[in-house]
């Protein structure tokens, strides 16, 4: 008897009837000799109104985090219930916790907590009673007993946590696609489902602009072991697993993809220093103020010296370019820099592929491409298994299209997949 982790999304719970078709993928599961706990998110939209609805009473866009946590969880909470009494009205012994009820411990970092343990005796118990356990995602409880929540996306870490610490034989997370594509289908419509992809790739992937999964829940995946699949709410399939590179993988085939997929993030935003002087201590000048505001940095360039002076460019999400901005302007005198300026209108395309390993060229033929296609390159990162590239938004598109297919990773028959977008 295998244990299985599964967990459904808002738009896989949207309504009654589609509550109803969770209950029975669930049943049918548990019919095949399988213990299972699901986990699930609030009904599509339920955050978003909730948020709203908070902003409202407070009259601040900025409610109290612990009392937004709050009723923010409540949410799930509704769906857990709806589930448990439909898989009851069909036939099945079920019963549902939230997140505080089951043990989920997390630290007092509200809208953004992390797990600290969890308690699965109430679970197990359960499931040793021959029940189906229904948890709520997104939400724990700190020392104090305050709710707290895991941040957007944060039921696929309540799954894979819950995975892990049942030593779960598979953790499968249901959402509007059937699997990880080798683009997002939206912008390629012939982009290919993948059988497999590792943990590795997955989290460049996902930290890249990929929506598939969260950037956490692959972590904990990766860290614990746990086997990940991802399917579809909407219709059957092998969906895609994500495992270890080369675990229960025929010899050789981990070399056979040398690009597992392209990722693209179109919340970035460029920022220049010009002529600043070359000397040691400048890039810490520059991007010690920055850290000091707590904005991340992604790409740096800094431009080889001309007559004694230098030019540095760095990347942050677009959320904090005017901020990014401000403080550069404050600096510029104290720099000596010439001239400060920004780009708001850029996005980043990447290739991910542990095949980049036992593979050259790959770059050149990304650069060959874009230029084919009469796209400017402004920045460029590597890594053993990434290639990055800032150009301008307008080819967003266009590039993505143009690598995918000169990388071979177009649908072989040329299916085309639609998706309607996960809550």
């Amino acid at each position: 008897m295998a244990l299985i982790v599964q967990k459904y999304g808002g738009s896989s719970v949207g309504t009654i009837e589609r509550i109803e078709n969770v209950a029975r993928k669930v049943i049918a599961s548990r019919d095949a000799g399988n213990q299972v706990v699901v986990v699930v998110s609030a009904m599509k939209g339920e955050t978003d109104r909730l948020t709203e609805l908070a902003r409202a009473a407070a009259q601040t866009d900025h409610p109290r985090p612990r009392e937004l946590d709050l009723l923010l969880s409540t949410g799930e909470t509704v769906t857990i219930t709806l589930l448990t009494m439909v898989l009851e009205r069909l036939g099945a012994s079920a019963r549902c916790y939230t997140g505080a009820q089951v043990g989920i411990r997390t630290d007092s970092a509200f809208s953004k907590a992390r797990i600290q343990e969890i308690d699965n005796r109430f679970i197990q118990g359960d499931l040793d009673a021959g029940r189906i356990v229904v948890v709520a995602g997104f939400q724990g409880v700190d020392e104090r007993g305050s709710i707290t929540t895991l941040g957007r996306g944060g039921s696929d870490t309540t799954a894979v946590a819950l995975a892990a610490a049942l030593s779960a034989d598979e953790c499968q997370i249901y959402t509007d696609v059937d699997g990880v594509y080798t683009t997002d289908p939206r912008v390629v419509p012939t982009a290919r489902r993948l059988d497999r992809i590792t943990f590795e790739e997955m989290l460049e992937l996902a930290s890249l602009g990929s929506k598939v999964l969260q950037i956490r829940a692959v972590e904990f995946a990766g860290k614990y072991h746990v086997p990940l699949r991802v399917l579809s709410s909407f219709e059957d399939g092998p969906g895609t697993l994500i495992t270890m590179e080369g675990a229960d993988m025929p010899q050789g085939s981990m070399e056979e993809p040398l690009i597992a997929g392209i990722a693209f993030n179109r919340d970035e935003a460029k920022l220049t220093v010009l002529g600043v002087p070359d000397t040691p201590g400048i890039a810490a000048g520059i991007l010690g103020p920055i850290a000091a505001a707590n904005i991340e940095v992604d790409m740096i360039v800094q431009n080889i010296s001309n007559e004694g002076l230098t030019d540095f460019t760095f990347t942050v999400h677009k959320n904090d370019y005017d901020r990014a901005m401000d403080i550069l302007r404050k600096q510029a005198e104290s720099l000596g820099a010439l001239e400060v300026f920004g780009n708001k209108s850029i996005t980043k395309l990447s290739l991910v592929g542990v095949g980049m390993r036992s593979h050259a060229g790959v770059a050149s033929r990304m650069f060959d491409t874009l230029a084919a296609e009469g796209i400017n390159i402004q920045m460029i990162s590597t890594s053993e298994i990434k290639i990055s590239v800032v150009v301008d938004e307008k080819y967003l598109e266009l590039g993505t299209r143009a690598l995918h297919r000169a990388f071979e990773l177009d649908d072989e028959e040329g299916n085309t997949v639609t998706v309607e977008g996960e809550g």
